[in-house]
């Protein structure tokens, strides 16, 4: 058992090694734009930053676990699906955890498309996680791939979210510049 776990894992290892490295550096750039958002003097809270900033940290944390996990030598493949199902459980959970302090802050609006980006695909990425860690038990083939969508979801997710905050804080500092509402 041991020797077919390792070498069906082996053959994803260049992809883990590329969105993990990939995932790592993005998360040096959220602290960027988190040093631009205190530059810029943008009035928000910590209740603001646990809803919209430290998400986003997570995601691409996560997208940075999970690749880890993934290129760990495990013995068998049902030990690798535990791992996965618990850390998406404990994502959705976060993810729940993330809506209240959404729901609680004062300082923006979040629109349609905000619910969605940080909150709606970070629930469908844990539960996703959560379920296929199971399914890999069943289908390695089909689990292995949906493991790897929810990867790139998460670190894709992470990267717009990251976008969404630069362009909202540097169009909120022009308008400010200029005198405007945002």
């Amino acid at each position: 058992m041991e020797q077919t776990a390792l070498s069906t894992l082996s053959h994803w290892a260049n992809f883990y090694v590329i969105v993990g490295s990939s995932a790592g550096a993005l998360t040096g750039l959220q602290f960027v734009v988190m040093t631009l958002v205190a530059e810029a003097n943008v009035a928000s809270s910590m209740r603001e930053i646990r809803a919209f900033g430290t998400p986003t940290v997570v995601q691409l944390c996560a997208a940075l676990l999970i690749s880890a996990i993934m290129n760990a030598p495990w013995d068998a493949l049902f030990y690798l699906g535990l791992w996965l199902a618990a850390f998406g459980a404990g994502g959705f959970v976060y993810s729940i955890i993330v809506i209240r302090h959404a729901r609680r802050q004062t300082g923006y609006a979040p629109d349609a498309g905000d619910w969605f980006w940080y909150v709606a695909l970070p629930l469908i990425a844990y539960a996703g996680l959560a379920t296929e860690g199971i399914l890999l038990s069943w289908n390695v083939r089909w689990g292995l791939f949906l493991v790897a969508a929810t990867t790139l979801l998460l670190m894709f997710n992470g990267i717009h979210n990251s976008w969404d905050t630069v362009t909202y804080v540097a169009i909120d500092r022009k308008k400010s510049k200029e005198g405007k509402e945002p």
